[in-house]
């Protein structure tokens, strides 16, 4: 049973995260072929206040652009 772990920053929409289960199931499917029943994918939503790159957050990224 493959399971696919994604962690993606907060504000996706529920379509959007339907989509990207979607799209993964399969690519792993047709690269495994793996049943699609058995293949599990477990999103983690991190806010963007705990999601930092070069020492600054995601939020803080924002919020200098702005």
């Amino acid at each position: 049973m493959p399971i696919a772990q994604i962690h993606i920053i907060e504000g996706r929409t529920k379509e959007q995260k339907r989509s990207l289960i979607k799209e993964v199931t399969d690519a792993i499917h047709r690269s495994t072929g793996a049943d699609h029943d058995r293949i599990r994918v477990l999103l983690y939503e991190i806010p963007d206040e705990n999601w930092a790159a070069g020492g600054i957050s995601k939020a803080d990224e924002r919020l200098k652009n702005r």
